[in-house]
């Protein structure tokens, strides 16, 4: 399902140039990041929260119960340095992350027992390294802000972490 966000993410925000057939892009800003990070932390809350209660394994509620709690801390943390900085956050006029979002939780919703399992894992593996690809090439390379930069420097390690540890979880549950 987000195997291809990353492309879409990057797309939907490069600044620049444009033919006049290409659809329009936002250039990125602070406060859209700010905004498109939040949202990307909410999704996972969410998508977590389906996780830790309808896991089948205990491996993917454990999964779960990570994401929510980790991102919920990283969403406020984004929030108050928004605040401190007088940041404002913006959406952009189209995020492709919440078609995204909206159309995975109805997959992930239908699902039961091991195909649970193996459609949790497999959206959580796509979902980070989207995020992932999304932050190194295109938001810290647009972020002004030194504060904003060094935040996001510093919880981008996090994500990799989940990453990894879903990857784990999906090779534990293959065994």
């Amino acid at each position: 399902m987000f195997a291809q966000l990353s492309a879409l993410v990057l797309l939907s925000f490069a600044a620049g140039p444009r033919p006049a057939a290409a659809p329009v892009r936002q250039a990125l800003d602070d406060a859209t990041i700010i905004a498109i990070f939040d949202a990307a932390n909410t999704f996972d809350i969410e998508t977590g929260k389906l996780g830790s209660t309808k896991g089948a394994s205990k491996e993917v509620r454990a999964v779960g119960a990570s994401l929510v709690r980790d991102h919920e801390a990283v969403r406020q943390q984004g929030r108050d340095l928004a605040k401190k900085l007088g940041v404002t956050p913006t959406p952009p006029a189209q995020n492709p992350l919440g078609p995204q979002h909206v159309a995975a939780m109805k997959e992930l919703k239908a699902k039961q027992g091991a195909a649970f399992d193996l459609a949790f894992l497999d959206h959580e593996i796509a979902y980070h390294q989207a995020v992932i690809d999304a932050v190194t090439k295109s938001f810290l390379p647009a972020i002004r802000n030194p504060e904003l930069k060094a935040f996001v420097e510093k919880v981008a390690p996090a994500f990799q972490a989940h990453l990894d540890m879903v990857k784990a979880a999906k090779a534990q549950l293959a065994h």
